[in-house]
């Protein structure tokens, strides 16, 4: 399968990049075939212009500004996320990406008077979300979860009418230890290797 790897962390010695790792090897010991966007490695720019904006509805020349990202998630079958949870949601580099990556006509069509929005993203069949979140299991609940209900409600309406999803959260993780670090990579392992 052909899978794309987004991956969304400042700090390179951070316990996200040990998931990134994990991640990745798991994927290539599976035999996917692998594409990684590394979000601040790339220095990406996650604020869209005023220029952006008024073409953002221009079939074709919206697709410009982050041509290589929408060709990779055109290319991917699969699309994995990595990234630490802030304020209950997405960083905004990632929530950036999406912005500006997730064009009208390559990823929907817009809707009209006649007709709804069209997704356009069918042949993405699997969304992998791996996050580490500073709350607690039942705070993250309560606050309603915002990043995950983007990425697999929002988002997955765009992708296959089936599209699997699988979402892992080290929860705690601003009093996690190495031991509670170590069984969430485990379980990265594991999981996602089954999914």
């Amino acid at each position: 399968m052909r899978v794309l790897v987004v991956y969304c962390h400042p700090c390179p010695e951070s316990f996200n990049a040990a998931v990134k790792e994990t991640v990745l090897s798991t994927l290539v010991s599976a035999g996917h075939e692998l594409r990684v966007i590394d979000l601040y490695g790339e220095n990406f720019q996650p604020a869209m212009g005023a220029d952006e904006r008024r073409g953002y509805h221009a079939q074709g020349s919206n697709v410009r500004p982050v041509e290589r990202h929408v060709e990779a998630i055109l290319w991917c079958e699969m699309i994995t996320f990595i990234y630490p949870t802030w304020w209950f949601g997405l960083p905004a580099m990632l929530k950036g990406w999406l912005d500006r990556v997730w064009v009208p006509h390559v990823t929907f069509e817009v809707p009209t008077e006649t007709t709804g929005m069209r997704p356009k993203m069918q042949h993405i069949r699997k969304i992998a979300v791996i996050t580490t979140c500073g709350a607690t299991w039942w705070v993250s609940k309560l606050m309603g979860e915002p990043g995950r209900k983007t990425l697999l409600r929002g988002m997955r309406v765009l992708c296959a009418p089936r599209c699997k999803t699988l979402y892992l959260a080290h929860y705690k993780m601003d009093s996690s230890t190495p031991d509670s670090r170590r069984q969430y990579l485990d379980k990265v392992r594991r999981k996602l290797a089954r999914f």
